[in-house]
């Protein structure tokens, strides 16, 4: 299968809520106790043809591209690691030295993907979806495999001239 990757538009608002309503159970997302909107947030979308098969959202400040949110809607054939790179492109074009995210302790899955690409394990925030939850009280109390969803894993990809 063949897809490609363009920049998230302003018309694709709407169905940019709707993916992360859909995926991340409300249309916010919190991340050491600051709320994103990735909605409102730049970003890149996957299509096969016309169909969305992945989103990645983003948020840039000084010298850092954090991650805000990335979804694959097919797995295995390569978009979110083509949706990884976009936003690695696009942080190298805005100067930023890393590229940074954080998941939560269950995501296994996560934690995997992001390391086979050269992200590397920076802090774990212990307990800190506590006050997540206080923030958005749709994020479950357990996750993946039974695991209690309990702290953030904060990675980061430094980034070079020559990559």
């Amino acid at each position: 299968m063949r897809f490609t990757i363009r920049p998230v538009q302003g018309s694709d608002r709407t169905k940019v809520r709707d993916l992360i309503v859909r995926r991340w159970g409300s249309d916010a997302v919190v991340a050491l106790d600051r709320v994103y909107e990735p909605a409102e947030l730049p970003g890149f979308v996957a299509l096969d043809t016309a169909d969305w098969v992945g989103l990645v959202t983003y948020h840039m400040v000084d010298d850092a591209c954090e991650i805000v949110s990335l979804d694959s809607l097919r797995s295995g054939i390569g978009i979110g690691t083509a949706l990884l790179d976009a936003v690695a492109k696009a942080a190298r074009a805005e100067r930023c030295r890393r590229v940074c995210l954080v998941t939560t302790n269950d995501n296994l899955d996560a934690l995997g993907f992001y390391q086979k690409r050269g992200f590397e394990l920076v802090a774990v925030h212990r307990r800190s979806v506590e006050r997540a939850r206080a923030l958005k009280p749709a994020i479950p109390l357990v996750g993946q495999g039974g695991i209690p969803i309990r702290d953030a894993i904060e990675l980061e990809l430094l980034l070079t001239d020559s990559a």
